[in-house]
C-alpha cells in the first residue's frame, strides 16, 4: 500500500471548546490511483489532508507514505518529507504576484533533484502561451493550471489537491479535472482530492467520505466516467 492511514486522531481546543476533528480513521490508497475524499465543510476532510501532508500533527495513530512513517519524523524532517514527495494544490493559487508563470513553475523545479520537462508540461496544460504573463493577467482556471504545473514539475510520489476547482466556474473546473485524469494517465501520479464536488467520485478510482470526523464510506470504482462526461 502507497499510502497506509491507521487510526488517526485529531482534536483541537480545550474544555468547553474542545473538539475531535478525526476519530479513527484508517484507510489505504494504491500507488498511481486517483481518490476524492468527499464530506461536508467541518467533517475533517481538510485537516485529514493537511495530516498526511505533515502540515497538521496527529494525536494518534499512523501516517505511512510509501513506507516511511511520516508521524515519527522532527520537523525538519518533515520539511523534506514535503520537498521530496508532495506536490500540494489548493483552492486559492497562491502564487507569486510579481513572477510571471514560467517563474512561478521554476520555483519548484529549481528544488527538484528530477523535476519533469518543464516545456512539456506547460504544452500538457496549455500555459505555453501563457508562459510571460503574471497572475494578475490570467484568468483563474489559467492560474490554477500554473498552480498544478509548479506542484506537478517537482515530479512529486503523492499529489494533494485541497478544493482544487472550488473557486472555478464550471468550464474551467471541468477543464481543471479533465487535466488531474489526463496527469493521471500520463504520469501515473497517486493522487487525492478532497471535494464538495459528488461528481467528481465518479472519474477516481478510489471515493473516501467522511462525516463527523469518520469515515462513513470508502470503496472502489468498478469503471470510470471520462472527466469530460462529468455533470453537476
Amino acid at each position: 500500500m502507497f499510502v497506509e492511514i491507521n487510526k488517526i486522531k485529531k482534536s483541537y481546543g480545550e474544555g468547553e471548546s474542545y473538539v475531535q476533528v478525526l476519530k479513527g480513521l484508517s484507510t489505504y490508497v494504491e500507488k498511481g490511483q486517483t481518490c476524492v475524499i468527499l464530506g461536508p465543510s467541518g467533517s475533517g476532510k481538510s485537516t485529514f489532508l493537511n495530516a498526511i501532508g505533515g502540515l497538521d500533527d496527529i494525536e494518534s495513530g499512523s501516517i505511512n507514505i510509501d513506507s516511511l512513517e511520516i508521524t515519527k519524523l522532527n520537523s525538519k524532517e518533515l520539511s523534506l518529507y514535503r520537498r521530496e514527495y508532495l506536490g500540494f494544490i489548493f483552492q486559492f493559487y497562491n502564487l507569486v504576484p510579481n513572477l510571471t508563470v514560467k517563474e512561478n513553475i521554476q520555483v519548484c523545479e529549481y528544488l527538484t533533484k528530477e523535476p519533469l520537462d518543464l516545456n512539456e508540461l506547460m504544452d500538457i496544460l496549455g500555459l505555453t502561451e501563457h508562459q510571460n504573463k503574471f497572475p494578475s493577467q490570467l484568468s483563474g482556471g489559467q492560474q490554477q493550471r500554473c498552480a498544478i504545473a509548479r506542484a506537478l514539475i517537482k515530479n512529486p510520489k503523492l499529489l494533494l489537491c485541497d478544493e482544487p476547482t472550488g473557486a472555478l466556474d464550471y468550464k474551467a473546473a471541468k477543464e481543471i479535472l479533465i487535466l488531474l485524469e489526463a496527469i493521471n494517465k500520463k504520469y501515473g501520479t497517486t493522487m487525492l482530492i478532497v471535494s464538495h464536488n459528488t461528481a467528481i467520485k465518479d472519474m477516481v478510482h478510489r471515493v473516501i467520505k467522511i462525516k463527523d470526523g469518520q469515515i462513513s464510506e470508502d470503496y472502489f470504482n468498478t469503471s470510470l466516467i471520462p472527466a469530460s462526461q462529468l455533470e453537476w
